[in-house]
């Protein structure tokens, strides 16, 4: 009997994982994942095995998530999972590597980050502590702050952490979120859950920045929001700290009459931590201002040469442009329409100035309470719009829609110049939603 155990035992250990990969296979056929085919060097969506594995081995955890459907990083995101030699082997020598492409049964309370990114990664050990984070997106362009030497910088500072764990537990300990262990369909603002707990496709798959939406959604039914929640992981730009974007750590540019203008921190020296936490790229100070408030308040830096700082920020320091941000569309006020811009001989032939521009009411949604309120004010698809408020259009279709975010509220009016066969109309648009 003991040994026909130990046989059975043997034969479902190998049962195991060849079920795992069978189950990866089926998701990344769903999904078409055309860069999830390392499998020799990512687990594939499977965080919790990844973990033990990191545990069995004292190896430092290194998960990427990537929203497949989405096009921005999708460069980036290929040379990361299955192009740089560098990557792969630093990757698969040194840690445990995972490829998360959903956000169903991920640890909110473990894995905080920037929702808004289709791209980012997450360094912890297996007990839990993040050692980093790594990725940055703007209004730039979804790589403009991403690199693979940006990124193998990181990673050795991981290494680093790692190599030092847990004598340095202190100054990782605010790297961790505070939310209670959650997953995104327990989110009480997610719309239509039942419809994402069904099994994962393209058209079902819960992206970074439904997250976002959720926690908007929540923030709505219980009157806590305020577009000020828009303003979502400050770029240390804003409070004059320009970073080299390849090193993630050294100042490249103090802004002048800027907030860390006085403080004495010099070009070329690095960002050891801020407030008591280590920093290994732009997207952990990032952590660190995220969690500031937007009013009054301070941060200290520490720096490789000049020492330590504390900076004081002013009431509306957060500011900045969210047009990029997916999590935006979703935000209160919703026109819900499409409106794309209208440039060059198309413009010109509209008689308006060069330095003006104008949006194309190209698609109605008259299925949603925004976009039936819209056609009922009277906008029609092929309508023109050229002021809006008496001020003419002076920005693309993402700036119009974080400019209506922030100037207007539920319930109130949108006055709209339009074109329409040549002839100009006026309007005012109700927002409903």
């Amino acid at each position: 009997m003991r040994g026909r155990s130990t046989i059975f035992t043997m034969f479902a250990l190998l049962l195991l994982p060849t079920s795992g990969l069978l189950q990866a296979d089926d998701l990344r056929e769903r999904l078409n994942d055309a860069n999830g085919i390392q499998t020799d060097l990512w687990v594939y969506n499977d965080i919790p095995s990844a973990m033990e594995e990191a545990r069995r081995l004292n190896k430092p955890l290194f998960v990427t998530f990537r929203c497949v459907p989405c096009k921005d990083c999708a460069a980036f995101d290929a040379d990361v999972a299955n192009g740089n030699d560098r990557v792969k082997a630093l990757a698969k020598k040194k840690f445990v590597s995972v490829r998360q492409v959903e956000m169903k049964g991920v640890d909110l309370s473990l894995f905080q980050f920037d929702h808004d990114l289709n791209w980012a990664g997450m360094f912890i050990n297996a007990d839990g502590v993040v050692y980093a984070r790594y990725g940055t997106q703007s209004a730039e362009g979804s790589d403009a702050y991403n690199s693979i030497d940006g990124l193998i910088n990181t990673m050795n500072r991981v290494l680093e952490l790692h190599a030092d764990y847990p004598n340095n537990k202190q100054e990782l300990a605010g790297k961790h979120g505070t939310k209670p262990p959650s997953t995104a369909l327990e989110m009480p603002g997610l719309k239509n859950p039942a419809k994402y707990a069904q099994e994962t496709t393209r058209s079902n798959c819960i992206h970074c920045h439904n997250i976002h939406d959720a926690e908007h959604q929540h923030a709505l039914d219980t009157g806590t929001y305020s577009p000020e929640l828009l303003w979502k992981y400050p770029l240390p730009d804003n409070i004059g700290l320009k970073i080299d974007r390849t090193s993630g750590v050294q100042v490249s540019e103090v802004v002048a009459d800027s907030a860390v203008a006085a403080s004495g921190i010099k070009v070329g020296e690095d960002i050891v931590r801020m407030n008591g936490q280590r920093m290994t790229s732009i997207a952990d100070m990032q952590w660190v201002l995220h969690h500031l408030p937007n009013t009054e308040t301070h941060v200290t830096i520490e720096c490789s040469e000049s020492g330590t700082h504390e900076v004081a920020l002013t009431a509306g320091w957060k500011k900045n442009d969210f047009s990029w941000r997916g999590s935006m569309w979703n935000a209160p006020p919703r026109l819900q329409v499409w409106l794309p811009e209208i440039t060059g001989d198309a413009l010109t032939k509209l008689g308006l100035p060069k330095t003006d521009s104008a949006l194309e009411a190209r698609w109605i949604n008259k299925e949603g309470r925004g976009g039936q309120q819209a056609f009922a004010d009277g906008l029609r698809e092929k309508d023109i719009i050229i002021a809006a408020a008496g001020e003419p259009i002076r920005m693309d279709s993402r700036q119009f829609a974080s400019h209506l975010k922030l100037k207007y509220k539920v319930g109130e009016q949108l006055p709209l110049t339009i074109l329409r066969d040549g002839k100009k109309i006026e309007l005012k648009i109700t927002f409903v939603e």
